[in-house]
């Protein structure tokens, strides 16, 4: 946490406080630090750094307790970066996160927005936004960009794969619903934000993960024509009796359609 708030010997953190976002920071040879602001999966990714505890286990596991009141009386400049953990949450249990819950609200206001990370899919890893607003980055005198790529790259230079420029990446479309269950774990009920981003209609955090779930299940199955999205238009999958219900796994799904894109195979990724 502390890392994230003070990039070497700077003041200068991954938050945007403008942009209510993480982003990457480039710390150049010459001592200089330059920000990225690439809206990407990158800056959700602090979500996953959250855990819930047990009042038992507290109770259970005294010298944990110990070191924990320790930091939270001796170094309160390091506990002051995360979450109150001391505070107690719903069924009296504590938490542990990189976010309290103004920042992770934050987030989730962009990630839920279906004009950058939430698409009828799940959720994008590279906003939406970037495709009329390409990252552009200039270092001796070169333009470097970063585009909206929701399936197969347009440059060779990633072998053809773009999982980081835009599809939906079926791992940490898993880790960010985990991350969610533990946020409702802690928040409970009373805890609500709105889903889609602008639509006026308020979910809890685990109604928010379900939503998600949701999304993603739909990528195999058929819809109100019968056809399955991750077929996309290839006709033999998608009608022929002996192809259409036998459901493939790809490395990763179009970011607006749901297609699947890359490899068909089961790896350890892909296996949930």
């Amino acid at each position: 946490a502390e890392a994230m708030t003070k990039v070497g010997d700077t003041d200068l953190g991954l938050w945007d406080d403008v942009d209510k976002f993480y982003y990457d920071v480039l710390h150049l040879p010459d001592g200089t630090m330059e920000p990225l602001k690439v809206r990407s999966m990158v800056g959700l990714i602090p979500l996953f750094a959250v855990e819930t505890l047990e009042p038992e286990l507290l109770e259970n596991l005294p010298g944990f307790k110990k070191r924990m009141e320790w930091f939270l009386n001796y170094r309160p400049d390091l506990a002051s970066l995360v979450s109150h953990w001391e505070v107690d949450g719903k069924g009296h249990r504590r938490l542990l996160s990189l976010l309290r819950g103004h920042r992770m609200k934050r987030l989730l206001v962009r990630m839920l927005d279906e004009t950058e990370f939430l698409s009828d899919y799940g959720v994008r890893a590279l906003s939406r936004y970037h495709a009329e607003h390409p990252y552009v980055f200039q270092v001796n005198g070169t333009d470097l960009s970063v585009g909206y790529q929701p399936a197969e790259s347009d440059t060779g230079l990633f072998g053809g794969n773009s999982n980081w420029r835009g599809p939906i990446w079926f791992p940490v479309n898993y880790l960010i619903i985990e991350s969610l269950q533990k946020f409702h774990h802690y928040y409970g009920d009373d805890f609500k934000v709105e889903c889609p981003t602008g639509s006026g209609r308020y979910l809890t955090i685990n109604e928010v993960a379900d939503e998600l779930s949701r999304r993603l299940a739909r990528i195999f199955l058929p819809g109100s024509d019968g056809k399955r999205p991750v077929f996309g238009q290839h006709p033999r999958l998608q009608t022929d009796p002996h192809f259409r219900d036998y459901v493939l796994f790809y490395e990763y799904f179009h970011g607006d359609t749901g297609r699947g894109v890359g490899a068909s195979h089961q790896t350890g990724w892909t296996a949930l």
